[in-house]
């Protein structure tokens, strides 16, 4: 009997204990911050990438976590010597094992460049003679394992290699394969 009743009050305790390093208990979390750089597209004076989602799925979780919100488009041109950020936000700490894109336009510019940051919410098309560059899948893929610790920072950064990546298929149509290299985890 006194077992029983040890056991049916330590359960509680037990369970509240099991509890408390939950993904949702604030000390759970971490910075996550996605970094881009390019060797671009050398025929054009600005190319823009509108990416509408980037997202990082979490080993043993089964779903993708939103990293930052809202659209961002980047000038792949101005990221040649530099990088900006393509995201960045706090999400579950934890062991990580992929990385989405989700681009939903790209627009190769050939005569003027466009003004103001490489990256931001939106970017003023320039003037000029341009080309949309035709994305089939809309969606890119990185697998690369990364961990996010409880209250620490973990930056990643790609290199979006614009060269190998945008291709002339004729009659001034251009189609994009994205060729991203994850450059460093730190």
């Amino acid at each position: 009997m006194r077992w029983l009743l040890l056991a049916v009050l330590c359960v509680p305790f037990f369970g509240l204990a099991a509890c408390s390093n939950s993904p949702t208990s604030p000390d759970a979390n971490g910075n996550f911050k996605l970094m881009l750089k390019d060797s671009p597209f050398s025929d054009a004076k600005s190319v823009l990438i509108t990416f509408t989602d980037v997202s990082a799925h979490r080993s043993g979780e089964g779903g993708f976590t939103t990293i930052g919100t809202g659209t961002r488009t980047c000038d792949l041109k101005k990221l040649q010597s530099s990088q900006d950020l393509l995201g960045a936000g706090t999400i579950a700490q934890g062991h990580y094992t992929q990385i989405r894109l989700v681009v939903s336009s790209a627009v190769i510019y050939f005569d003027n460049a466009a003004s103001g940051s490489a990256c931001a919410a939106s970017i003023a098309a320039p003037a000029g003679r341009s080309a949309t560059v035709e994305i089939p899948s809309g969606e890119i893929k990185l697998n690369r394992e990364f961990d996010v610790p409880a209250s620490g920072s973990t930056t990643m950064v790609l290199d979006f290699d614009g060269d190998k990546s945008i291709r002339e298929t004729g009659n001034s149509r251009f189609m994009m394969q994205p060729v991203i290299a994850v450059v460093s985890v730190q």
